[in-house]
């Protein structure tokens, strides 16, 4: 990203407009529609099982699972499947830092460190620069195939997406004429977001989102503590709820449990120099206790992720870390490989470029396995106010307005780190990329369900193993 933000620096506002203008030559903003499947298009289960090569064996079974119960989680797990996808349509050529799975789900709100609640995207693990139309693209499709599963006819769905392609449009031609220090301050408060429903909303939609929120900033280590451990032979432990949470003593052996443990201390001293100083001093005073492996999400099933349980004062003073493997981008294919030679800190510069407040202990490793394999890991909070929409719970009016509230976020991501001054250009004043973006997301959401149904047979055939109960 460096090259772009250089190369914007010594242009002027005008040619940097012109630059942005010159791109519609190449990639007219009509183009944007287009979505029909290529003769030669990768079989989407062999991408995903490539995908799963990596991962551990016995958790793809409740991936599969997952991803098969509706096309809404089919496409959540699939953003392999998009980014190949994507790589075949129309560029502009303008390039950001993208989310890389940019739905409607890996959106959120979450605690600032100046503990004020904040909405963002929250997902990173497919960070990577790329053209910003991808992740507009990958988010509008969501809206069309949420819309499509709460059961909103086209005449409804078709103004839902146009909506977020047009304020994604209209915020970003706000940034491009801000200085570059309000763009990199910008940021959706909980409260900004709360007036905004209320003028918008209806009055019970506000008072739910309001005690969603509230249940939201009881969610922190404290919370994670009573419900995630135990006291065993008077230690504090974290419970085992195979295959979901498996606590490192039950994973390995007896002697490979120790020697995990073991490395496990070493590796969060590691960790600690990734982090600004104040931090690693704070996380100093903390000492480690247990450690378990947790199944998250859902296209992240089967990578490597744990939960590690520190102390600080007494038991009372809990912190709840989460160790999450890293793997290359799922974009690396199809755009350039990362610059970093560490996945999960390729994650995590993504994050602090794309976000506007984040996680201050978010940091870095990179760990020998057990089986002598070394793999990168990002490590953040478990859990710090997070919330997640109810998408399964919205009405046309709210999901549009949720859609809205993740184009403004999306576009203020992409104006931090690429030449926003282009990409508004580009996008000029008329409708035409919303209406492209609109027509590209329900041609997408055809094919996601056509994937899906064909993942359904695979299992319902027995070709693949799945538990969709977990």
């Amino acid at each position: 990203m460096a090259s772009t933000l250089v190369a914007a620096k010594d242009l002027t506002p005008a040619e940097r407009a012109d630059r942005g203008r010159a791109a519609r030559r190449d990639c007219p903003r009509s183009s944007h529609a287009e979505w029909k499947p290529p003769r030669n298009r990768p079989d989407p289960i062999a991408l995903l099982e490539e995908q799963g090569s990596s991962r551990v064996p016995e958790l793809l079974p409740i991936r599969r699972g997952r991803m098969s119960l509706s096309p809404f989680t089919f496409y959540r797990g699939a953003a392999y499947v998009m980014a190949s996808d994507l790589a075949r349509t129309p560029r502009t050529g303008l390039e950001v830092q993208l989310c890389g799975d940019a739905h409607l789900s890996n959106f959120g709100g979450f605690a600032a460190p100046d503990r004020r609640g904040v909405f963002d995207c929250n997902d990173f693990d497919e960070t990577l620069p790329g053209p910003w139309e991808w992740d507009v693209k990958r988010l509008v499709a969501s809206l069309v195939i949420a819309a499509r599963e709460l059961g909103f006819k086209s005449a409804v769905r078709r103004p839902i997406a146009v909506s977020a392609g047009a304020y994604y449009r209209e915020v970003m031609r706000r940034f491009a004429a801000m200085r570059d220090l309000e763009v990199w301050y910008a940021r959706l408060e909980e409260g900004a977001v709360f007036e905004a429903a209320r003028q918008q909303l209806p009055a019970d939609a506000v008072k739910r989102a309001r005690r969603q929120a509230a249940k939201a900033h009881a969610k922190d280590s404290l919370r994670a503590f009573a419900r995630l451990t135990h006291e065993v032979d008077g230690e504090v432990r974290i419970i085992s709820d195979p295959p979901l949470i498996v606590p490192a003593r039950e994973l390995f052996g007896d002697h490979e449990a120790k020697e995990v443990m073991d490395a496990m201390e070493r590796l969060l001293a590691e960790y600690r120099t990734t982090l600004p100083g104040e931090v690693r001093h704070l996380l100093e005073a903390y000492r480690f206790v247990d450690l378990a492996r947790k199944v998250v999400g859902v296209g992240s099933v089967g990578t490597r992720a744990f939960i590690v349980l520190l102390l600080g004062r007494d038991e009372g003073d809990p912190l709840f870390l989460q160790v999450k493997e890293a793997q290359a981008s799922v974009l690396e294919p199809f755009t350039a490989k990362s610059a970093f030679l560490n996945a999960g800190e390729r994650v995590v510069a993504g994050q602090r470029l794309m976000q506007a407040a984040g996680d201050p202990m978010l940091g870095w490793l990179r760990a020998t396995g057990v089986d002598g394999v070394d793999r990168d890991f990002y490590v953040r909070q478990l859990w710090d106010w997070k919330v997640s929409a109810e998408v399964e719970r919205m009405d046309p009016k709210i999901l549009d307005a949720y859609g809205r509230m993740c184009a403004w976020t999306l576009a203020r991501a992409h104006a931090r780190s690429g030449d926003r001054i282009a990409i508004a250009a580009y996008l000029g004043k008329r409708s035409i990329f919303d209406e492209a973006v609109a027509t590209f997301a329900e041609a997408y959401a055809d094919q996601n369900e056509r994937d899906h149904e064909a993942f359904v047979a695979t299992i319902s055939d027995g070709r693949l193993e799945a538990d969709p109960g977990l």
